[in-house]
């Protein structure tokens, strides 16, 4: 009677979760892959999803000059001519002149039907998996463990029990027959296990196709700023890598590197000028060594202490910066002596 209990369980797990698993991976309505000329947001929403979707048409918009986005966040609209129901979305939830704020206008438009549409139009022609369809699926999958981990309870009692009976001699354990359809729920969780992502493998070869080894040009966009929307649709805010571009990359959410911080800045400034003067100083400084004995040291101090004249402090430029005040000059010539300098 337990075995039959098991058996039940089992063969009903299996066959939900088959069930549901087939319903996931069903195309509705097959088609040959659009290759490069696919929808700018049709592209957007399988790299990246609604909210992917959502931001590239926000940056067409900025690229274009049909809304403002402040460094402070604040979406403003400037055209409130729409050229797609995505953009009418955005364009009616950022109402008036006062603008919105960027993540709370992504938030609001996120779960919008017109934006939806685009995901389930994807998923009609096999290029993305409904997340209804997925999440069921593994939620029946979920059952064939529970009925794997009923039979391993199940058999254990019963072998328990025949090990304490008095047919232990004259039947077959138990633990063979739920030892197997163990294994049966084993098996078929390892090989019918549903997919963990919404993109297809024809979705894979279509952004494939997109990213190319050209830069994707979308149609529909300003020709000067396809490449960059383009960019954007399939890579996000880490396509936003020029100088220009670093304001909105943050406002889009995109890590931006940090500069060097000020007093870094000054310390390789100042540690520069200090080599780059330090024959001067050391001249005056050091008095007789900063000359030199010979005329090769006196000379070597003459160019050191020309570049010092700029960046290290006139007092060296001008007592051993030269040729003529190791020569001839009093400052020079009373450090080192008259023949220390000239010989």
């Amino acid at each position: 009677m337990q075995f039959v209990v098991a058996l039940v369980l089992v063969a009903l797990a299996m066959t939900v979760a088959t069930v549901f698993d087939r319903r996931c991976r069903r195309v509705t309505d097959p088609q040959g892959l659009p290759g490069r000329g696919m929808p700018l947001l049709d592209a957007a929403f399988l790299a990246g999803g609604p909210d992917r979707a959502v931001g590239t048409a926000l940056l067409r918009m900025e690229r274009e000059g049909r809304v403002v986005v402040s460094r402070a966040r604040r979406v403003t609209v400037t055209d409130p001519a729409p050229r797609d129901p995505v953009e009418t979305v955005l364009i009616t939830a950022v109402g008036g002149r006062t603008g919105r704020d960027l993540s709370v206008l992504r938030d609001s438009v996120l779960g919008a039907p017109e934006v939806r549409r685009i995901g389930d139009a994807l998923a009609a022609r096999g290029l993305l998996r409904r997340p209804a369809a997925l999440r069921a699926a593994w939620r029946a999958r979920r059952l064939v463990v529970l009925a794997l981990l009923v039979t391993l309870v199940l058999g254990t009692v019963a072998t328990v029990r025949w090990l304490s009976g008095p047919e232990r001699d004259a039947s077959t354990p138990p633990f063979f027959a739920f030892g197997a359809l163990a294994v049966i729920a084993a098996v078929h969780l390892a090989v019918g296990r549903p997919p963990k992502s919404r993109i297809t493998p024809a979705g894979e070869r279509q952004l494939q196709l997109l990213r190319g080894s050209s830069p994707w040009q979308p149609h529909g966009v300003d020709r000067q700023y396809a490449a960059l929307v383009g960019a954007y649709a399939l890579g996000g805010p880490a396509s936003l890598s020029t100088s220009e571009d670093m304001p909105l990359r943050a406002a889009f959410g995109g890590a931006v590197a940090a500069p060097p911080p000020a007093g870094a800045a000054k310390s390789g400034r100042s540690s520069r000028s200090s080599r780059s003067g330090s024959g001067s100083h050391s001249g005056t400084a050091a008095g007789g060594a900063s000359c030199g004995s010979t005329a090769s040291s006196c000379g070597s101090s003459s160019s050191s202490g020309g570049s010092g004249g700029h960046g290290g402090g006139h007092s060296g430029g001008h007592s051993c910066g030269s040729s003529h005040s190791c020569g001839s000059s009093s400052s020079c010539g009373s450090s080192c002596g008259g023949g220390g300098c000239g010989s």
